[in-house]
């Protein structure tokens, strides 16, 4: 009874935060949370850089799939310090990798690709599992099951991008293309379901000037079917199949990675079948052939109550903590927008 407790309570709660995402954030106030003067103007004036929902959002995102990858993992009996090890081990390259690969596909260098990270993060996490197991977890006393990890890590990439993708919804990228320029029958399935976007400042609308229509709300999509493959991934990762939560929520995300495609307007590399799009298969197919080789290690006891108790840990709880600040500092600050600033002083109030 506590897992689904547990699952519906998670549920319910992202519910009530999408609903509230995909009514507000299109919007132009949804972009710019404040700006920060840095260098001083000829005629008095400040110029400013721009601190962004985006960032705010994203880092929520890596709070949450990562407080997600902690709880799983310690339900499976890995302590705090194994988790943390795992998580920083996994972390650091792939937040590289979403800027280096949006340089390499789309020639942006003011840019950041998700998917490019979670190819990164795919290839790379099968022999960083193994060898933190093999150093920190021998010299620490704690074992690392090559499968369970990866299992939390999927669910938890899950939640964490689909949580994401309510900074893009801030920051008008990752956007659909006009409900106009689809065909009739897929029109018919958008009729009532669409974002509209406002901000001159906003990607859609300095990108490709879609600000106004009617756009197909691939972000809301994107969200919704992660954190639903998400939550049936944790729900059955803590009844014990895991290497079934690790399909399901390996081929959603990466399925939809294919089909999402073909909706979005925003430049995605030359092709008609994208780069991402075939990271996003490859990935598939190279973690389906390690989880079958590797599906004889799994766990045999999983706890939620452990799992949640070690949420509760003064370390995770900084990490946790550190992650989302400096996850804010390196994708909050805006390099695309800028701000011009003026102060004054309130002579009535003097």
């Amino acid at each position: 009874m506590t897992t689904e407790l547990f699952i519906a309570c998670f549920a319910l709660g992202l519910a009530i935060l999408f609903r509230w995402s995909f009514k507000h954030l299109p919007g132009e106030s949804w972009q710019v949370i404040g700006a920060m003067p840095c260098s001083k103007t000829q005629d008095g004036r400040w110029n400013g850089i721009n601190l962004t929902y985006y960032g705010f959002f994203v880092a929520n995102a890596y709070v949450l799939g990562t407080a997600v990858c902690f709880i799983l993992l310690g339900a499976a009996g890995v302590p705090p310090t194994g988790s943390i090890i795992l998580a920083g081990s996994l972390l650091l390259p792939c937040i590289a990798a979403s800027k280096l690969v949006a340089r390499v596909v789309e020639k942006k260098k003011y840019t950041f690709s998700v998917a490019g990270a979670v190819f990164v993060a795919i290839i790379i996490t099968p022999p960083i599992i193994i060898g933190v197991d093999a150093t920190a977890g021998r010299w620490m006393g704690f074992e690392l099951h090559v499968m369970t990890a990866a299992a939390a890590m999927s669910i938890a990439y899950a939640f964490g991008e689909g949580a994401g993708r309510l900074a893009c919804i801030s920051y008008g990228c990752c956007y659909g293309k006009p409900i106009g320029d689809l065909p009739p029958t897929i029109q018919r399935c958008f009729r009532n379901h669409y974002f509209v976007f406002s901000g001159k400042t906003k990607k859609i609308a300095y990108a490709d000037g879609f600000d106004g229509q009617k756009v197909v709300p691939v972000q809301a999509i994107t969200a919704i079917l992660y954190c639903l493959s998400g939550l049936i991934g944790a729900y059955l990762f803590l009844k014990g199949y895991v290497i079934i939560a690790f399909f399901v929520t390996l081929i959603v995300t990466q399925g939809w990675r294919f089909l999402s495609e073909f909706l979005r307007a925003d430049y995605r590399g030359q092709g008609k079948i994208t780069a991402y799009q075939i990271m996003g298969m490859v990935g598939l197919a190279y973690a389906s052939v390690l989880a079958v080789v590797l599906s004889h290690n799994a766990p045999a006891f999983i706890d939620l109550a452990t799992g949640l108790g070690y949420l509760w840990s003064p370390a995770v709880i900084l990490f946790l903590q550190a992650l989302w600040l400096l996850t804010f500092i390196f994708k909050g600050r805006s390099q695309v927008t800028g701000a011009t600033l003026s102060f004054h002083v309130h002579e009535h109030r003097i």
